[in-house]
C-alpha cells in the first residue's frame, strides 16, 4: 500500500513537472488514491477486529485451562476416595468371611456336641430294660443330657442313703459316665414340699429339704464314686430342695414327679470354652 502511494505521487510529481498531465489523467490519479485510501482503512479495521478476535480466544483458553485443571483435582480427589473406599471394602468383606468362617465353626461344634449327646443317650437307653424305663426318664436339652430317676428307686424309705435295688441302674449309668471322659456329671437332688420328719430317727440331723435334697445328690455322687470307680473330680453334688418343681405339689402324683434325683452330663465346660474361643485360621487375618 505504501508503494501505491509512492507511485500516484511520483505520477502526480512528474505531470506537474512535465506540465503535460492532462485533467482526465488528474482524476484518474484521485480516484486510485480514494480506492487504495478505502482499502487502507478496511485493511486497519481487520486487523483490529482479528486482534480482538484472538484476545477473546485467548481469554477463553485461560479459562479452559484453568476449569481443566479443577476438574483435573476433583478427579484425582475422587480417585483417593475410591482407592480408600476400595481398601474399606475389601477389609469389610474379609471381616464379613471370616465372621461367616467362626459361624460355621461354632455350627459345626453344636452339630459334634448333638450328636455325641445322641449316641450318649441311645446307648444309655438300650442298655436299660423296660421296668428301668418305667422310673428313669432321658432326655436331651440345649446340648444336655438329662438323666431323672424317682426317688422311691433309689433311696431306702425316708432316707437319703441308696438302697439295693439302685445298683442295677447306677451301674448301667456309671458305665455310660465312663465311657464318656469328656463330660462332666452333675448330680441334683429335688423334693416337694411336705417339711422333713424331724421325728424319724433317719432324718434327726436333717433341717429342711434343702439338706434332704443335698444329701441324697451327695449319696449317690458317693455310691458312683466308690461302687463303680467313677472319677470324684468329674463329680458335682447339690440340692435344689422343693424350689424346682415339675409340676404342682397339690397331688400325690405332682409330690411323686417333683421326688426326683436328676444326674446332669454336660461337657467339661473349660474344654467346651476352649473349643468355641478356637476361631478358624483364615487367610487374611494378617494385618
Amino acid at each position: 500500500m505504501k508503494k501505491n502511494l509512492l507511485v500516484l505521487t511520483l505520477c502526480a510529481g512528474a505531470l506537474l513537472m512535465t506540465g503535460c498531465a492532462s485533467k482526465k489523467d488528474l482524476q484518474n490519479c484521485q480516484s486510485e488514491n480514494q480506492r487504495l485510501s478505502s482499502e487502507y482503512q478496511n485493511a486497519k479495521e481487520t486487523i483490529a477486529a482479528n486482534n480482538a478476535r484472538i484476545k477473546s480466544l485467548e481469554d477463553q483458553l485461560a479459562q479452559a485451562k484453568a476449569s481443566a485443571a479443577a476438574l483435573q483435582g476433583s478427579l484425582d480427589k475422587s480417585l483417593n476416595n475410591a482407592n480408600s473406599n476400595n481398601i474399606n471394602i475389601s477389609k469389610l468383606v474379609d471381616q464379613i468371611n471370616e465372621s461367616n468362617q467362626y459361624i460355621r465353626h461354632l455350627v459345626e461344634v453344636k452339630t459334634k456336641s448333638d450328636s455325641l449327646n445322641l449316641v450318649l443317650t441311645n446307648n444309655l437307653t438300650r442298655s436299660l430294660s423296660k421296668e428301668e424305663l418305667k422310673e428313669v426318664d432321658v432326655q436331651v436339652l440345649k446340648g444336655v443330657v438329662y438323666i431323672s430317676l424317682a426317688d422311691n428307686m433309689l433311696y431306702k424309705s425316708g432316707s437319703y442313703e441308696v438302697n439295693e435295688r439302685a445298683e442295677q441302674t447306677l451301674s448301667k449309668i456309671a458305665k455310660i459316665i465312663t465311657d464318656y471322659r469328656d463330660y462332666d456329671v452333675l448330680i441334683e437332688g429335688n423334693t416337694d414340699n411336705v417339711p422333713v420328719n424331724a421325728q424319724s430317727e433317719k432324718m434327726k440331723n436333717i433341717r429342711n429339704n434343702w439338706d434332704l435334697s443335698c444329701l441324697r445328690a451327695s449319696s449317690v455322687a458317693q455310691y458312683l464314686q466308690n461302687r463303680f470307680g467313677v472319677d470324684p473330680k468329674r463329680l458335682t453334688a447339690g440340692g435344689r430342695g422343693e424350689y424346682n418343681p415339675l409340676a404342682t405339689n397339690d397331688t400325690e402324683l405332682g409330690k411323686q414327679r417333683n421326688r426326683r434325683t436328676q444326674i446332669i452330663i454336660t461337657p467339661k465346660l473349660d474344654q467346651f470354652m476352649d473349643l468355641i474361643g478356637e476361631a478358624p485360621e483364615t487367610g487374611n487375618s494378617q494385618k
